[in-house]
C-alpha cells in the first residue's frame, strides 16, 4: 500500500475534496485531538497547521491538499489525515476516491448486524423463499419458505459447501447437467467476493474445506475464473416434492457490506410454486 501514490484529483473533484476536508476538520476540536485550547477557540475545529502536525506532514503540503492542488499523495499520508480527522470506514474510502487513489477494502465485519426490518422484508417475500448471507456465504437468516424448500434445518451453514455436497443428491442426467452448468458460475462468483477482501481468513477457510472435500470444487477453483453473480437458475432436490427450480437473485446491501439478500423466484412451467405452497400448507 505504501507504494501507491497519486496526483490529487481532476479539476471536477478538487472542490469536493476541499469541502470534504474542511467539513471534517471543522468537527474535530483541539480538545478532542488532545491539544490545549485557548478560551476563544473552545468548541471550534482544528486549524490546518494543527492537522498537519498531528498527521506528521508539512503545513504547506496539507494546505495544498485541502486546496486540491496538483500534489502527489500516498496511501500512508491519507491514512494519517483520516486518523487525525477521525474518519470512519466510509469516509476514509470517500477521501481515497476524491484523491483518486484506489479505495481500501471495507473494515472487517465478521458478523453483520441485523434489524427487524430486514427480517420483515424476507418474511414479506413469502410464499417464495428468501435468505440472508454473510460475506462468506453463510446462511444467517431465512423465511419459512426457504427453511422448508431449501432444507436449511440441519444443512451446511455455508451455502457454497452445501451446494457441492448436494452433487451426490442429483437424480438423473438432466439434474446433474443442471448442477454442472451452475457450478462454474458459483465458484467464479465466490472468488470475486473473496477478491473484495484480500487476506480475509474467513474466505480461506471455506476454500480450504472445499478443496479438501470436493474434487469438483478444486478443479473449478484452479481455473482462476472471476465473475459477478446477479441471477442464476438453479435446481434443488427436495426429499418430499422432488425437483424445485428457482431463479435466485443476489442483492447486496450498500449500508451493510457484509450482507447479501438472496431472493428465489419459482421458474414458470416447473410446478415449483405449487410445490412450495404445498410444503407451507403441510407445515
Amino acid at each position: 500500500m505504501g507504494a501507491v501514490v497519486s496526483e490529487v484529483g481532476s479539476r471536477a473533484r478538487r472542490p469536493e475534496l476541499r469541502e470534504f476536508l474542511r467539513s471534517r476538520r471543522a468537527r474535530i476540536t483541539p480538545e478532542m485531538a488532545g491539544l490545549p485550547a485557548a478560551p476563544r477557540r473552545r468548541g471550534q475545529g482544528l486549524r490546518q497547521e494543527e492537522v498537519a502536525v498531528l498527521a506528521g506532514v508539512g503545513a504547506s503540503w496539507y494546505q495544498w491538499l485541502e486546496q486540491g492542488r496538483d500534489i502527489v499523495v500516498s496511501a500512508q499520508v491519507l491514512d494519517a489525515v483520516a486518523r487525525v480527522l477521525r474518519l470512519d470506514s466510509a469516509e476514509r474510502r470517500h477521501l481515497y476516491a476524491l484523491a483518486e487513489l484506489n479505495p481500501p477494502p471495507p473494515d472487517p465485519a465478521p458478523r453483520p448486524e441485523y434489524c427487524e426490518g430486514l427480517q420483515r422484508l424476507i418474511e414479506a417475500w413469502e410464499p417464495r423463499p428468501a435468505t440472508v448471507l454473510d460475506r462468506y456465504w453463510n446462511h444467517v437468516a431465512w423465511n419459512e419458505s426457504a427453511r422448508l424448500s431449501l432444507g436449511l434445518e440441519g444443512a451446511d451453514r455455508n451455502c457454497l459447501v452445501g451446494f457441492f455436497r448436494q452433487r451426490a443428491q442429483r437424480r438423473g442426467a438432466a439434474s446433474l447437467a443442471a448442477w454442472e452448468r451452475v457450478a462454474p458460475l458459483v465458484v467464479a462468483a465466490f472468488r470475486a467476493a473473496a477478491a473484495d477482501h484480500p487476506g480475509d481468513p474467513g474466505f480461506a477457510e471455506v476454500v480450504a474445506e472445499l478443496r479438501r472435500t470436493s474434487g469438483e470444487f478444486a478443479q473449478l477453483w484452479a481455473r482462476q475464473e472471476v465473475r459477478e453473480l446477479a441471477a442464476v437458475v438453479n435446481e434443488v432436490e427436495h426429499p418430499v416434492v422432488g425437483t424445485l427450480t428457482f431463479e435466485s437473485t443476489q442483492l447486496r446491501m450498500p449500508a451493510q457490506p457484509g450482507i447479501t439478500l438472496v431472493l428465489y423466484n419459482p421458474v414458470e412451467g416447473t410446478e415449483t410454486a405449487q410445490k412450495v405452497r404445498w410444503l407451507l400448507s403441510e407445515e
